[in-house]
């Protein structure tokens, strides 16, 4: 028997004000998988990231996780839920060293005191896991690369033990050489075993990392893709309208 996906949605749509920007969207992800989800701006991406983060809640459609329908009223609901978010503004304290940020509002303590010692080792762990190219977590974050910074927001996510992750553009902005390490970054969490949604407007990173490619316009649904075999060009037309698909 067939599992079923880790993250079902069907026919979501939401709207704010006048604004449809996601109409009757259908998306999945599963187990040790990277989707990437792509499309021009105001395409939906974003919405349909905090829609799965329980920021924004839908005025129609299902979500089931692990088969399991649910609710996503909240952050909260969706961190219980084995769902982290990662967005563009990394939130990071520069003040701090990583194993700080990494921990920070959900930190460690024994007998009433910070176990400092225990969260370095935690934080040395999932650094670790991410194939991490950082010193040290005692390096503070203002020293860090703009792909290390990225790689301390990743390795944040791995605190609640979660199931998903959603990457909103999580190499904007990067050097080559930076991008580089944050997909290898990626990479390490589908060894994990853990779903990935990778939203991105490259497709060159898209295509070295991901699994499938979905794509949004204009908030419909507009095609599915396999990463490594469909055409560039098909991605594309599908992004830019010259093919259109009507769910």
């Amino acid at each position: 028997m067939t599992a079923p996906p880790l993250l079902r949605m069907r026919h979501i749509s939401k709207s704010f004000g006048a604004v449809q920007a996601l109409i009757n969207v259908d998306f999945e992800v599963n187990h040790h998988e990277i989707v990437a989800l792509v499309g021009d701006n105001a395409a939906g991406k974003s919405t349909l990231a905090r829609v799965i983060a329980g920021v924004h809640q839908p005025e129609s459609g299902t979500i089931e996780i692990n088969g399991e329908p649910v609710t996503l009223p909240r952050t909260a609901v969706a961190q219980a839920r084995g769902i982290a978010t990662v967005f563009q503004g990394l939130a990071l304290a520069e003040n701090l060293d990583v194993t700080a940020n990494i921990f920070l509002g959900r930190e460690v303590r024994e007998h009433g005191l910070l176990a400092e010692e225990h969260m370095e080792t935690l934080a040395r762990d999932y650094l670790e896991r991410l194939n991490a190219r950082i010193p040290s977590p005692r390096t503070p974050v203002s020293h860090l690369s703009a792909g290390q910074r990225q790689c301390v927001a990743i390795a944040r996510t791995l605190v609640g033990d979660p199931q998903l992750i959603v990457l909103d553009e999580p190499t904007a902005s990067l050097s080559v050489a930076q991008t580089a390490e944050v997909l290898t970054h990626i990479q390490s969490l589908r060894s994990l075993g853990l779903g990935v949604v990778f939203i991105s407007h490259n497709l060159t990173d898209v295509r070295a990392v991901a699994d499938r490619i979905e794509v949004l316009r204009h908030g419909r649904f507009n095609g599915s893709f396999s990463a490594p075999h469909d055409a560039y060009e098909e991605v594309i037309a599908a992004i830019t309208g010259a093919t259109t698909i009507r769910n």
